[in-house]
């Protein structure tokens, strides 16, 4: 069992306690951290850090982080990275799409939705924007709209 801060990025893990004080261990679990849920760490700064609960993402305080321990899961789709990391040529299956509202649906609409099967094509040179294949046509995306959809490389 370790803390979310020692765990490593873009990597599932369960939660398997969280030693707050009871005030701010309800917050918690208002927000979906609590036991047994599955979260991942994506970014690590100086004071702060943001996880993923639920394909939800949420920015806590360090000392926060600190308090919620977790377990490593043992599954093979347990790895996920971005569309953007995935080469070209490489496959992967859409595991959740972030963003605000209205960026979501438009990613959504042009049929970028989970459990969808996508392919990088092409990327240009200095690897923005990028092509996608999926559903039977291609897509092109900037690369900071293929930041917040989530894959499991297949």
């Amino acid at each position: 069992m370790i803390s979310i801060l020692n765990a490593q990025k873009n990597k599932s893990y369960s939660i398997s306690s969280v030693d707050a004080p009871p005030d701010l261990k309800r917050h918690l679990q208002n927000i979906g951290i609590q036991k047994q849920a599955k979260v991942s760490l994506l970014t690590l700064s100086k004071d702060s850090g943001i996880i993923t609960v639920s394909s939800v993402r949420i920015a806590l305080d360090k000392s926060v982080l600190d308090l919620i321990k977790v377990e490593e899961i043992n599954l093979e789709e347990a790895e996920w990275s971005t569309l953007t990391e995935l080469k070209v040529g490489e496959k992967g299956k859409v595991l959740a799409v972030h963003g605000t509202s209205a960026l979501k649906r438009r990613l959504m609409d042009m049929g970028i939705t989970r459990g969808v099967e996508v392919e990088i094509k092409k990327t240009a040179p200095l690897g923005d924007p990028i092509e996608i294949h999926l559903r039977g046509y291609e897509l092109t995306l900037r690369k900071s709209e293929g930041e917040l959809v989530l894959v499991i490389p297949s």
